[in-house]
């Protein structure tokens, strides 16, 4: 603040090269109003970066690592399934680095992941619904495999939790490296948050658990049955625990390799299961009361991080995962009540004035 009390700002410092220099580095931000009294409760905001998702993190890091290995040609195309979110981060890398891109994704998910990949330059194939998660990667592979594109395996490569271990990690670190930190909370889609923060925080900050979050009606994790996979690692048939939901961008059909060495490594604490509707209640909230504004995803992680308060210990500081904006959600559950037109206390506002 200024002494006259007009917020003020410095600039950054720097100017960048690409967009794609501006991811990660998101802001972690204190909840005043709906954290319980006995916590301190912050959000790591991941709409922060450019393409508004935490996948703009693990989009860059694929088509970077692979650029590096040699696997990506210049002008080859990409192809990735995908439920939306790292879809519209390829296509924002992609679009950068003058790539062709080639999305497939049940057609299912909301109508404006499809608009903003198309938009950033993206072809986007529409698979069934009945298919789910599987049959979109089945496509993809067909696809790749057919044309010779570049598959990106976001459920699969290594390229994925390396770059939360990296990022991720290091900025949770930094941010609280003044403070305790008891808890990390997220959900997980393909696995790369929980798995890259996973193997830094267990080795220097050890003390800090790391609670997951799943869907309550598709708890695959929590069923405690394994995935069948293929000989690269790939689903080989859907999770016999799942059953569909609407927080998009979680969990989907199976549990993906990524994922797995988080489950092999012990590198979580703890399994919160929340419940659609919860995710929908939180994320209004957080919008109404707070200012925040997150998808469904990131209202269900922020259920579990509320749900892990009610036993933590007073004082106790909690880091909840905020993995996008709820921009992306115009066409869900989210936004199911609220109106476009005017309601009867705003006709008379608006009557309350000659204008």
């Amino acid at each position: 603040m200024a002494e006259n009390g007009i917020r003020q700002t410095a600039g950054r410092g720097r100017r960048y090269d690409t967009v794609l220099d501006t991811i990660g580095d998101t802001p972690v931000i204190r909840i005043n109003k709906l954290a319980p009294e006995h916590v301190t409760l912050y959000v790591k905001a991941e709409a922060f970066n450019p393409a508004a998702s935490v996948k703009d993190r693990l989009a860059v890091n694929i088509i970077e690592a692979a650029e590096r290995a040699g696997t990506l040609k210049p002008g080859q195309t990409v192809v990735e399934a995908t439920s939306g979110n790292t879809g519209i981060g390829l296509a924002m890398v992609c679009a950068q680095k003058g790539y062709p891109l080639v999305v497939t994704m049940h057609d299912g998910f909301s109508v404006e992941r499809r608009r903003l990949m198309r938009m950033l330059g993206a072809k986007v194939v529409l698979t069934p619904k009945a298919n789910g998660a599987v049959g979109m990667v089945r496509k993809a592979t067909e696809l790749a495999n057919a044309h010779g594109w570049f598959l990106a395996r976001q459920f699969e490569t290594e390229a994925n939790a390396d770059i939360h271990e990296a990022t991720t990690a290091r900025e949770i670190l930094a941010d609280f490296a003044d403070t305790r930190l008891d808890y990390v909370v997220t959900g997980y889609g393909t696995g790369g948050t929980v798995t890259g923060i996973g193997r830094v925080l267990r080795k220097e900050r050890p003390e800090t658990k790391i609670i997951l979050s799943e869907p309550a009606n598709a708890q695959l994790l929590g069923s405690g049955n394994g995935q069948e996979r293929d000989e690269t690692g790939a689903p080989a048939a859907k999770h016999p625990a799942f059953e569909a939901h609407v927080i998009q961008g979680w969990t989907p059909d199976f549990i993906p390799l990524v994922l797995q060495e988080a489950v092999d490594g012990a590198y979580y604490d703890g399994l919160v299961p929340a419940s659609g509707p919860d995710g929908v209640t939180w994320s209004r909230r957080l919008a109404a009361e707070e200012g925040i504004f997150t998808g469904i995803s990131g209202g269900a992680t922020f259920a579990a991080a509320i749900e892990t308060a009610k036993s933590a210990p007073e004082g106790s500081v909690i880091l909840c995962m905020l993995p996008d904006t709820g921009e992306r959600y115009l066409s869900t559950p989210l936004f199911e009540g609220i109106p476009e037109e005017m309601s009867e206390e705003e006709k008379e506002i608006a009557a309350s004035t000659p204008l």
